[in-house]
This record gives structure tokens, sequence and C-alpha cells, in this order.
């Protein structure tokens, strides 16, 4: 066990007794709390002691080093050592469980053990700075006994900070290229570690001031959603995360999350949402959030949202998305009344309004996600853009709601609003004289802008053309240079922009960087490595699904469109078990011109739309040929094919 460190144990403190003692307030109209979770884990960050614990000699609680709050538990080095836990089941589940260890030296153990017998079991590497270690999935029924162990080693153990997670249905993922499945099961496994089970009563306001938190609450379905020391989930992090969730089914933590958010974008708070919430789902994270005028606040994640909601809707085919006046208010306040409310710095003409910040930083409200910019910015290239796929995603939620007329107003402003970036807002230069925001003096800004320049091309404002093929050029260019991002959370976006980009290759092999990158500590070493970053799994989870398989779902609509962006030397890739609305399905991508699509469950058929790059060809179905239809999307031909797809039954489609 490490025995030193009293200087840093003495800082903890003092920062802590200089945090404000305050309590974020709650959400109106928040849902009421969940009931208990059916697996409780006692004194989960061994901050009472080690109640409920069981501790040999040579094992026992301390404070000199601990991940979060103010104790931890250790291991003495030696044989048969243990520090242990056996919690009884209530319900039927399947559970992972996860803790922060730190090791002086190889040899120790973290066991589970369902009554009496053992069900999963890691070898701890010799790492002396802390790192998430999660086991399971284990199956439990009422009255089962789980025994959560750490046992001892050639070296010190420390421990802290266990947390149960309902086992997702995680979809399972297979190619010819071993590194996509490898990549793709670690990052649904790491992702599914971070979920949270309902009626865990846990630290609310955690941060790196406060590190044991200011209370306690009980949470609500939610998933870690930002910096793993803050006991709360970021409204940009979601946005990015929610694919992920989505292909792993979470769809109660999407939708609750998402109408959290929503509620708490009053006019009180200039129809902005706060930047966190804590993992109740109903008070706002007090390091952000300071008084309903100072809260952290930026422009892109308001509209990103409305993006991200639209998505979970096709993904669930949920009517609360369209039903549920808290979020559907939100969707009209921020298109509307927030646009009208942060307008007015520049001139953009009649025709079209862009939603601006204030350019004071980020507790008066900044126009960009690039925090690390002295930039006054009172627009943005990545508010605009996301300001733009708003639009679009308003004009789908309306059409879906039945509302003609709202949904053909929010089409036109997607259309005023790109033409406007393209013809005006971006300039005329190209690559690195492309125009990416705008200063509150109104002076244009060029080169290099990281978020505010990569999100143009990712929302797909930047229309197509040589002058989008430029600016990816240039975009990689920067990332690969000087200009790439110290934080990995950074670098997830590349594939995305990539892959909307129409370079298979070139988010692949970023996708693959990123993945590498997993086991080297995050520039903030609080948040352990790089892959305890949650933006990190989640990410590479979306990304493989519907980025390099094109999987889109429309669930109310009962239709799947497939496109296969698999990269050079990927000869195939395949999911099972994907779960879309009521239906699962698989897919196998054979190159770009072969799929195969299962409708393994399901209560009705789906039409499945086949798209294989290239324009005027047809299209073999299950061995006959049939007629294609092309379609240009983006700038973009895709021939494609659509067919009915009854549950049971598998369709091949090959492009000719």
């Amino acid at each position: 066990m490490t025995r030193s460190r009293t200087a840093l144990a003495a800082a903890v403190a003092l920062l802590t007794a200089l945090a404000p003692l305050t309590t974020a307030p709650a959400v109106a109209g928040a849902p009421p709390p969940v009931g208990p979770a059916v697996l409780t884990v006692s004194d989960p960050g061994f901050e009472q002691g080690g109640r409920g614990w069981e501790f040999t000699s040579g094992a026992g609680t301390a404070t000199n080093q601990p991940h979060a709050g103010s104790r931890l538990a250790y291991l003495d080095a030696g044989e048969g050592l243990k520090v242990s836990q056996t919690v009884t089941a209530t319900g039927h589940g399947a559970y992972v469980v996860s803790a922060w260890i730190a090791t002086g030296g190889p040899g120790g153990r973290y066991a589970l053990r369902v009554n009496g017998s053992p069900a999963a079991a890691l070898d701890l590497p010799a790492a002396s700075s802390y790192r998430r270690h999660t086991l399971g999935p284990v199956a439990l029924a009422p009255g089962d006994r789980l025994e959560i162990a750490f046992e001892s080693g050639r070296g010190w153990v420390n421990a802290d900070d266990v947390m149960v997670s309902p086992a997702a249905a995680v979809p399972h993922v297979t190619s010819s290229d071993p590194e996509a499945a490898e990549m793709f099961a670690w990052a649904a496994g790491k992702a599914n570690s971070w979920v949270h089970l309902p009626g865990t009563e846990g630290p609310l306001n955690a941060d790196e001031r406060q590190t044991g938190g200011i209370g306690s609450g009980v949470y609500a379905p939610s998933y870690w959603a930002g910096y793993a020391n803050r006991s709360g989930y970021y409204s940009r992090d979601t946005a990015h995360q929610l694919s992920g969730a989505g292909v792993l089914g979470l769809h109660a933590e999407n939708k609750a999350m998402l109408r959290a958010f929503a509620a708490s974008a009053t006019a009180e708070h200039a129809y902005y949402p706060v930047w966190a919430l804590n993992f109740d789902n109903r008070t706002y994270l007090s390091i952000d959030y300071r008084r309903p005028d100072l809260f952290v606040r930026e422009v892109p994640a308001v509209f990103e949202l409305v993006q991200k909601a639209e998505e979970a809707y096709r993904w669930t085919g949920d009517r609360s998305y369209l039903d549920d006046p808290a979020l559907w208010e939100f969707y009209l306040h921020a298109t509307e009344e927030f646009v009208a409310l942060h307008d007015g710095r520049k001139d953009n003409g009649r025709r079209v309004k862009v939603a601006e910040g204030t350019g004071k930083g980020i507790f008066q409200g900044v126009a960009s996600y690039n925090e690390q910019s002295d930039e006054p910015l009172a627009e943005a290239g990545d508010a605009i853009a996301s300001q733009y796929r708003a639009y679009e995603a308003m004009a789908s939620l309306a059409r879906a709601k039945g509302d003609k007329a709202l949904a053909s107003d929010f089409a036109r402003r997607a259309r005023d609003l790109k033409r406007y970036f393209n013809a005006e807002w971006s300039g005329s230069g190209s690559g690195a004289e492309m125009v990416r925001g705008y200063t509150t003096d109104g002076q244009p800004l060029t080169g290099w802008g990281k978020e505010n320049s990569w999100f143009m091309p990712m929302k797909g404002i930047v229309a197509p053309g040589a002058r989008r093929e430029a600016y990816l050029d240039y975009i990689e260019a920067q990332a690969e240079g000087e200009g790439r991002p110290d934080n990995i959370e950074a670098l997830t976006y590349l594939p995305d922009t990539f892959l909307a980009g129409g370079r298979p290759d070139t988010a692949w092999a970023w996708m693959r960087h990123v993945y590498a990158q997993k086991d080297v500590p995050h520039v903030n070493s609080r948040q352990g490595t790089n892959g305890d970053y949650p933006e990190v799994s989640f990410t590479l989870v979306g990304q493989t699904v519907q980025g390099l398989m094109g999987v889109s779902p429309d669930a109310p609509a009962r239709t799947l469109t497939t496109l296969s962006r698999l990269p050079s030397g990927m000869e195939w890739l395949a999911v099972e078990d994907l779960r879309i609305g009521d239906s699962v399905f698989a897919l196998r991508h054979e190159g770009a011109d072969r799929s195969v699509l299962t409708h393994a469950e399901g209560s009705a058929p789906y039409v499945w739309e086949a798209r294989f790059p290239g324009a005027g060809r047809t299209v073999t179905v299950d061995g006959t040929v049939r007629p294609a239809t092309t379609k240009v999307i983006d700038g973009t031909a895709y021939t494609t094919v659509r067919v009915k797809v009854a549950p049971g039954r598998t369709v091949t489609a090959e492009a000719r």
C-alpha cells in the first residue's frame, strides 16, 4: 500500500473546504426519483470506513490516495489478504461490476463469485495509477449472493469507487479484420460499464474541488458522459455518445437524460439547457452552475440535443419524443426563441438568423465548443453547422407529428441556412482560407479552429464539391500535425467527420488511432487512461455500426437503411443482435457491393433500403435481378433497392 502523499491529501482537503457549500437547483418538472436498486453495494467508495465490507488482517481503509472522496480500501503486499462484500439480489438481472484499482506490483486479483462459485476474475496488472476494471456480466436471480473481492499480490493494492451496472444487450461484431471485432468488443463492454443501475444511491456534486460530493441522491436512468471524477453527465458528451448508446439499447437512459436537459432549458436560462446534471437527473452539477444567469453554456449543445432527440426517436419509435411536452417545447424553443434571443451582433440578412455567443467565456455563453481558444467568437462554425442539423431534425420531427406546415417551414430554414453559409458566411476561400467564425466586432476568422473547423463538414453544412474536399484535406493535415488536440475526446470526432465526408479509410485510421491510445494516461490525470474517458468507448461503438456499416434506423416507419463504408483491406464486417424498435437484426457487408440482412426477431416486417455506391446499376436480390433506383444524397450518387423483410427472413442484396 502507498503510505505518503500527505501534501496531496492536504491540498484536496483545502480545496474541499474552499468549495461552495451550495446545492444546485433541481430541474423543473422532473420525474420523481426511481425506487431502490435490486442489487445494492454498501459504501462503494469506502467513505463510511468500509461499512458492509470484510477485511482480513493487512487490509482496511485509508485516506492517503483515494481515487475520489476521502477514503479507499487497501491491501498490503503478501499472500492471503482480502477485501470483500457479499450482496444479495432482490430481483432477476445481469450485471457488470467496475472498480478503480491501483497496484504496487503484479499478482493481485479482482474477482466475482455467485453463491460461492467463481463467476469472473481478473489478474491485476502492475499499475501505480488508478485504472478502471470491469467484470461480468453475471446473471442473478432473487436470493443469489454476489461476492465482490479484491485480493492481495506481490505489491500493495488500492481499490475505490465500486459501481454496479445493468448488463446491456450488447450486439456482437465480427470481421475479416480482427482489430475491428476486438475494438468493438472492448468499446461495447467499456461503455456498458458506465451505465448506472437505477435506484442506486450515490454522491451529488462530486468534482475535483469537492471530491466526495455534497450530499447524496438516488440515481435515475443515466450513464457517465464527461469527466469520470464528476458525478454527472454533460450535454456535449451526451450528444456525442447517444449514437453508441442507441446501438447498445440504452434507450431509457438516452430519453431520461435528454428530457432532463430539455426541462432545464427555461426562459430564466434564456432557453439554454444547463451544461451538466447530476445522475439523479434532477439537480444541476454545481461546478458548472452558479445561478440562472451564471452557468456554463455553449451554443452548439442546444442544437445537438435537438438533432440527437430525433435520432433517438428513429432508434426506438417511442412516441414520447413527439408527445412529451417537455421535449417538444424544448425543440421549439431551441429553434425559435433561443435563436431569436441570441442573434444580433452580426448582420446575417433578412432570410436567416444565426445564434451567437457573447465572446466572454463559458459562464457567459460561448459560440463554440473550442474552449481552448481565447478568440472572442460571436458566431462559430460548429454552432451554425449544428443549428442547420437541428433545423433538419425539427422538420423530421414535425413530419412525424403530422404537422406538415411546420415541417415545410423548418426544411426551408435548413435550405436557407445552408445556402447562406456556402454563399456568404464561409467566405470565398478554400482550405485554410475558409471562414470558420466571426468575432464580436464582426471580423471573420480563418485557419484552424478545431471544433469550429471539423464540425462544418461533419454536420453537412458545407456544400459538396471541390471546396469541401479541400477543407477535409486541410482538417486531416492539421489533425495530424501541430494542430492536433491534446485531449483524446476531441479526436473522437474525427472518424465522424471523415465518415460524413465519404472517406472511410481516413475514418478507420482515426478509429484505430483512438483505440491504440486507450491505455495511455489521459492529459487530465484524474481520468485515468484515455480508455477510461467515457466518450472514447461510446463513440467507437457508434462509429462501427452507424459509421462503417452505415446503419440508419427508422423504427417509426419500420424502415432500415444500410450502406457499406468498409475501409480498404476489410473484406467483410458483420453485426448480430442489433436491436431497433421491437426488432432484432443481423447485418453483414461484404465489400461495398454485397449486403445480407436477417430480421431475427420482430412483430412485423421492415422495409430494408440497401444502398450501394455508384449510379445506374441493377441489384440482385436473393438471386433475382431487380431494377434499382439512383439517389443523390449530399452530392453523392447511390444505387438503392427497397425490400420487405419479414421476421425470420434473411435477404441478400448485391449491386452489379
